[in-house]
């Protein structure tokens, strides 16, 4: 039998993002240095020697600006300084120098949607009254209704609730997410300048490039219609092209889920949005060391997102349709092979990515009855995830992931196997999308929780009074423990990049192999190499599968000790093979 779907060549270029490793570091739960309960950029520093040895190429850290935290920091008051709770210019310049010492690059969150309402251009904007320059900084409107008491339209935020705030003086603002997180006007000149200097400012500082939020969103239709439809945070919605994907399902599986994209309305995906990454692109032109974009641009389909990382533009963008795909083969072969076409076609690399700070861990997702669900989050009252099952398939993933051609990005805790925290207190919750639904949506806390480093010292290692309680489940899976533990997997993580690396993977062409399209629910492909191909296989079906390479190939790494059997292939179990 043969394949009917696409092989791809090597990809060009030789910059360093084109096929990185990249580790995303959620700065106040990764490692607290000075006891305030918060982690910050002195523990980022303290632990960046582990980040080495786990084999990453580059470090991006969530926000870290000065910010009054409603949304953890994608608030921003000023871009220019660090916020007191993680420290100063000075501890980002110690980070700098030493993750530059190790080899490792610094990439940096930027935030250009929208302000902290505590930004001094808001507060200028509000002290200044309608008509006033500083006023067109900010989407303010006049309301509708006989005296303008309704909002200027019906748009709804992606937090819950409306997208507008009144003002006292009767003017209504944009708020595509928080109140407290007013929308930029992006058809302002003096906008597109000062995130040009902001832009200069990180990358004087040694800033090796920027992961972009909500970069899909800072362009608004013209007159702002009307939409009727809610967008929640990282969620897709059913489509078409879910629904062909899931044609050939897993053996005795019903397919569910969100889609594989999202109707983006009139605030998103824009087409004046690329006039942006224009221009940033020849601002990071100005220096050398090949400084780089990443978008996060949750749009679709994969088409449609490659236009994001065309040759003048951004330099990667987030591949969340993969992030989506579930643990289900067809729907993971099939993004694979729509975000390897589309990306070639631009020639660009592909990202792979798993988890991050707005999405339940996958070892967590993977762990539910429906192989392809994808909660906004996970409470006491819901479904609990099945740890055993969860982490095996999440190990898995992770030698699919590692191995697929361009770049790759690990959020912090991956590597542990860390699960979601799904029995956090209400009391607990600090996301704004649970206090702006009254809990109808439980939010992104679960994934937040500082990071488990050793099982002796106050809040596991972390420090002393976390800002978000830990799980009893993380005592047993702590950094130490697993160090120490062989088939742990941080040590199948490390043998993992350190595979990786040698074998040039994330470089490499790619090749369908026949079994991805047989019955078995196996995904298999091949990365053609000159001293020896790879084989990489997963078996997401429900029962073991016949691999003949099993017994002809060498063995170079599996998701666990039974993963193989003979010339057989265990359930939720994968391997890489040089062939």
């Amino acid at each position: 039998m043969t394949s009917s779907r696409t092989d791809f060549p090597a990809p060009s270029g030789s910059e360093w993002w084109r096929d990185a490793v990249i580790y995303q570091v959620y700065p106040r739960s990764f490692k607290d240095s000075n006891g305030d309960g918060m982690g910050d950029l002195g523990g980022v520093t303290e632990k960046l020697p582990y980040l080495k040895q786990l084999g990453v190429d580059a470090v991006w850290l969530s926000p870290f600006y000065l910010s009054p935290q409603h949304d953890a920091g994608y608030n921003v008051a000023d871009y220019r300084t660090v916020d007191p709770r993680f420290g100063s210019l000075e501890d980002f310049d110690r980070m700098r120098e030493e993750a530059h010492r190790l080899g490792l690059k610094i990439i940096v969150d930027l935030v250009p949607n929208h302000t902290s309402e505590d930004h001094e251009w808001f507060r200028a904007a509000l002290a200044a009254g309608p008509g006033s320059p500083e006023r067109e900084r900010y989407m303010f409107r006049e309301g509708t209704g006989e005296n303008g008491e309704l909002p200027p339209n019906n748009w709804k935020s992606l937090f819950g609730g409306r997208a507008w705030t009144r003002v006292p003086d009767g003017q209504w603002y944009l708020h595509l997410f928080d109140s407290t997180q007013p929308d930029l006007n992006w058809e302002n000149p003096e906008v597109w300048e000062e995130f040009r200097a902001i832009l200069r400012f990180w990358l004087d500082r040694g800033a090796d490039g920027f992961r972009v939020d909500v970069a899909h969103g800072m362009i608004k239709a013209d007159g702002l219609p009307d939409w009727d439809e809610q967008v929640h945070m990282v969620e897709g919605t059913d489509s078409a092209d879910d629904a062909a994907a899931a044609t050939h399902p897993t053996p005795g599986e019903d397919p569910e889920g969100p889609g594989k994209t999202m109707d983006t309305g009139p605030y998103f995906d824009q087409d004046g949005v690329h006039e942006i990454y224009r221009d940033w692109n020849r601002v990071l032109r100005e220096y050398p060391g090949e400084r780089m974009l990443v978008v996060e641009a949750w749009v679709g389909p994969a088409p449609r997102l490659a236009r994001y990382v065309r040759e003048d533009e951004a330099q990667q963008a987030f591949n969340f349709d993969f992030l989506v795909a579930g643990w289900h083969r067809d729907r993971m072969r099939d993004t694979i092979e729509t975000s390897l076409r589309a990306n070639s076609e631009v020639g660009a690399p592909c990202t792979w990515v798993l988890s991050n700070h707005d999405t339940v861990r996958h070892s967590s997702r993977y762990g539910l009855s429906s192989r392809t669900a994808y909660p906004n989050g996970i409470g006491a009252q819901d479904e609990q995830p099945h740890p055993g099952q969860g982490l095996r398939r999440a190990r898995a993933a992770a030698l699919v992931e590692l191995s697929l051609p361009g770049s790759a990005y690990v959020y912090q805790g991956d590597e542990l196997g860390l699960p979601e925290h799904t029995e956090l207190p209400d009391a607990a919750r600090q996301d704004p999308t649970f206090h702006r639904t009254a809990g109808a949506e439980l939010g992104r806390d679960g994934a937040r929780v500082p990071l488990p480093w050793s099982p002796v010292g106050e809040g596991l290692g972390f420090g002393p009074a976390p800002w978000l309680p830990q799980p009893e489940s993380f005592h047993e899976i702590t950094v130490d423990h697993q160090l120490g533990d062989p088939q742990s997997t941080l040590s199948l993580y490390r043998r993992a990049l350190r595979l990786r690396h040698e074998l040039g993977l994330g470089a490499t062409g790619f090749a369908w192999h026949p079994l991805s399209d047989e019955d078995q629910g196996v995904l298999a492909y091949v990365l053609p190499r000159e001293d020896g191909d790879v084989m990489v296989a997963a078996n997401l079906g429900d029962a073991p599968a016949t691999v003949a390479e099993l017994s002809t190939g060498e063995l170079l790494l599996a998701s666990g000790q039974d993963a193989v059997v003979g010339d057989t292939l265990s359930v939720d179990s994968a391997v890489w093979l040089k062939l």
